[in-house]
């Protein structure tokens, strides 16, 4: 493989790896403010004991998370020097606020919320809580403004130097491609962390271990996370899918595998797109519900992959179809999951029913893998550009590093990673199995 090759499936990894660890962060920051507001709510105990716990799996978590994002700031200059030449008088900007401002913030007052609890009044425990919330989604805020900008452009000018200057510092922080990605991508993060906050709870609850703290668990997984999971399909996913099909109709023609442009577009169910002969095989469809998800009318035309230049259509259809479709599959699956655990909780039945805590202990690994598969349909789909209509990731390399090298470091990271996180299940499982505890 040529350098090319490698500098992306270098940047794939490191990235999928280090935002498993995001994910849970971001989501976990709400969660442990919703534990605390009960806990002032309603005088109780446990939710202040819920709180703490899942603060120390935030510590850890947030700690793993900055060690595997360090090497990818590293490599817009090692592997990506003339993206980072040609782009960096622009992302630099939401970069180092990112780093400047957010992360610090979620920093400092992480340490307070940890280790201040008893030096610090109620109102002020819960204050250091949502300063690590608002910090945390912060940081979110400025990452997600850089990929927008790489998604859709705006908000700059071309200098005199050929490379792009920011223009407009508001239209390129608000950039509408920004904020229905952010708020699909964060309520993404709520539910892994309402998936995980659940399995714990199911698992203390069959072991009948710290059950009291479980059944907390539970009940405010289960709530936050059936939210979560309606509220990206819609609005968030709805807005999203639109601004790809009105801004890149070829990654949507590729997600749905369309190959031929018409009228009242079908939406693919189930298929395999075969870039062949062009078309969609075995599939199941629903007649015209792409037009009207894609621009709100089920007549409206929807372009094909056939009618989109060669060279401007994603590199790689099959996988960004599978992924898309991975992606959507799993998000139905976890409305039905939290829908099913929210209606026996209603009832009264779930404590008891232990298929369905087995089915909640069991699935905390699939919303993992619906984000994953989310960002890999979003990178995937604005290929082959790296900064859409302005640069292309062939001409966005380094050109003195060899893929040899690469290749050699990729190694190396995967090894490091490997080790990290073998470090991070076992101090993760610790304190699963010391459980909630009490503070005098």
């Amino acid at each position: 493989m040529d350098a090319l090759a490698w500098n992306r499936i270098q940047f794939g990894f490191t990235i999928t790896y280090h935002y498993l660890f995001p994910q849970l962060t971001m989501g976990l920051a709400l969660m442990i403010v919703i534990f605390k507001a009960l806990g002032i709510k309603k005088n109780d105990e446990r939710y202040h004991e819920s709180a703490r716990f899942w603060a120390k799996i935030f510590g850890i978590n947030f700690a793993v998370g900055v060690v595997t994002g360090i090497p990818m700031e590293f490599q817009f200059g090692t592997n990506w020097a003339r993206f980072s030449h040609f782009s960096g008088g622009v992302i630099g900007t939401t970069l180092a606020l990112e780093g400047l401002f957010a992360f610090f913030a979620e920093s400092a007052f992480l340490g307070l919320f940890l280790y201040g609890e008893n030096r610090l009044s109620p109102r002020g425990h819960m204050f250091a809580a949502v300063m690590v919330f608002l910090g945390s989604w912060l940081s979110g805020y400025f990452i997600i403004a850089t990929n927008a900008f790489m998604q859709h452009p705006v908000g700059y000018n071309i200098g005199a130097d050929g490379n792009l200057h920011l223009a407009s510092f508001w239209r390129y922080l608000l950039n509408p491609w920004a904020i229905w990605q952010y708020a699909h991508n964060m309520t993404a993060s709520v539910v892994t962390s309402s998936f995980v906050v659940c399995a714990v709870g199911a698992y203390y609850t069959l072991m009948d271990r710290h059950a009291r703290q479980g059944r907390v668990f539970l009940r405010v997984g289960i709530t936050t996370g059936l939210l979560a999971s309606i509220f990206i399909l819609f609005p968030t996913g709805d807005h999203s899918g639109k601004m790809v099909a009105k801004y890149q109709r070829g990654a949507l023609a590729a997600m749905e595998g369309k190959f031929k442009s018409g009228d009242s577009a079908e939406m693919a169910i189930i298929g395999q797109p075969d870039t062949v002969n062009h078309r969609l095989e075995n599939q199941i469809v629903v007649p015209g519900v792409l037009s009207f998800l894609a621009y709100g009318t089920f007549g409206s035309k929807v372009t094909g992959l056939d009618d989109i230049p060669k060279d401007q259509r994603p590199d790689n259809v099959e996988l960004l179809y599978y992924a898309y479709h991975v992606m959507v599959g799993l998000g139905t699956l976890f409305i039905l999951t939290m829908g099913t655990a929210a209606f026996l909780l209603k009832r009264g039945m779930l404590f008891h029913s232990r298929p369905m805590l087995w089915v909640l202990m069991m699935a905390f690994p699939f919303p993992y893998i619906a984000t994953t598969a989310g960002w890999m349909t979003a990178e995937i789909g604005r290929q082959p550009w790296l900064i859409y209509g302005l640069q292309r990731t062939i001409h966005g390399t380094s050109p003195l590093v060899s893929g040899g090298n690469v290749a050699f470091t990729t190694i190396g990271f995967t090894g490091l990673y490997t080790l990290v996180g073998i470090l991070f299940l076992f101090l993760v499982m610790q304190e699963i199995a010391h459980g909630p505890v009490s503070v005098p």
